[in-house]
């Protein structure tokens, strides 16, 4: 799949659900109001998308949500989606997750084909991660990341920037994932969705990120790349990775290979677009795939150049209505 401005797109971001058991506060509001779950496509109708896509050259699939892991027997999907992986057809399936559920569903992920996975954890105090997500246990978050090192999964942990909140505990983070051997990667807060605070007070540019850790490591750019948009430093006292995503301060829309699917069956072309197609129309309309990929094919067609993120200080309004939960990040 090309899109107009000759971008190969081989990577599908797919949200099982839009609930989580967490509320954290760059994400959405407390008392948020969730999809109905007869709404929801059912996990045989999200085999049947993704393997479309696989079919017209998707080589990578991410499993997101809200929080992926409490959609009920979500193992089936990832068992499903394996075989792709058996036959060559997919090069990686992974998830993001909060890693709440990880005690249980490690190694079933390790058992589906899983080798690494991205882990949202925001602050390494159990009093501020508690106070971030709203009402997060970070004790059970590190079971999860204990778990999942335990079965051999390779961990990417993703900290989302917020001034004034866990600014400083930037380079105990660089440590800490040396030392554990997890991959970092620090995140601009994105303007998505109405949040029950001020985001203009949120935003960090990463550039004064990458400066604060400058204090105490070396940070030295290498050329590597997982698929998706970090820019990646080696850490010369460490060894370790550590990965920037600037959505924000310098966008990576030129290189965007990637495109997002909902729990609901709505594909976006672009995260910080509204423009979307239905998929679960075509979806359900005959047994056969034919006007599904028809419909793909078409949604790739006007996939735009890139996103219009900006932290509007004036109005304080987000620049897409929808929140992350419910695109899949």
């Amino acid at each position: 799949m090309i899109d107009p401005f000759g971008r190969s797109i081989s990577y599908l971001r797919v949200s099982v659900t839009d609930r989580c058991d967490l509320r954290c506060v760059y994400c959405m509001a407390e008392n948020m109001t969730f999809l109905p779950k007869k709404d929801l496509l059912s996990l045989e109708e999200l085999d049947r998308l993704c393997s479309a896509f696989v079919e017209l050259g998707v080589r990578k699939l991410r499993i997101t949500g809200g929080e992926p892991l409490v959609r009920r027997n979500i193992l089936e999907l990832f068992n499903g989606l394996g075989r792709h992986l058996k036959t060559g057809a997919l090069d990686e399936l992974t998830l993001t997750t909060n890693a709440t559920q990880l005690p249980a569903h490690a190694e079933g992920l390790v058992k589906a084909g899983v080798k690494r996975i991205n882990i949202s954890l925001d602050s390494l105090d159990p009093e501020r991660f508690k106070t971030i997500t709203r009402w997060g246990n970070h004790a059970q978050v590190m079971d999860g990341i204990r778990a999942a090192k335990a079965v051999g999964l390779k961990v990417k942990i993703n900290v989302v920037a917020m001034r004034d909140v866990n600014e400083d505990e930037f380079i105990d983070f660089v440590g800490w994932c040396g030392r554990e051997g997890f991959d970092l990667v620090f995140i601009e807060t994105m303007p998505m969705g109405e949040i029950d605070g001020d985001r203009t007070e949120q935003y960090l540019p990463l550039s004064l990120v990458r400066a604060k850790l400058a204090q105490k490591w070396t940070l030295e750019p290498i050329a590597d790349t997982t698929g998706g948009p970090a820019r990646y430093t080696r850490v010369r006292e460490t060894g370790g990775r550590v990965g920037f995503i600037t959505p924000m301060t310098h966008n990576f829309c030129e290189s965007c290979n990637r495109v997002r699917l909902t729990c609901t069956g709505t594909l976006y072309m672009c995260l910080g677009q509204d423009d979307a197609a239905d998929l679960r129309a075509p979806l359900r309309a005959s047994e056969s795939n034919e006007q599904l990929l028809e419909a793909i094919r078409a949604a790739i067609a006007r996939k735009p150049k890139g996103h219009d993120f900006v932290i509007d200080r004036h109005h304080k309004r987000p620049t897409v209505a929808r929140h992350m939960n419910v695109t899949g990040g």
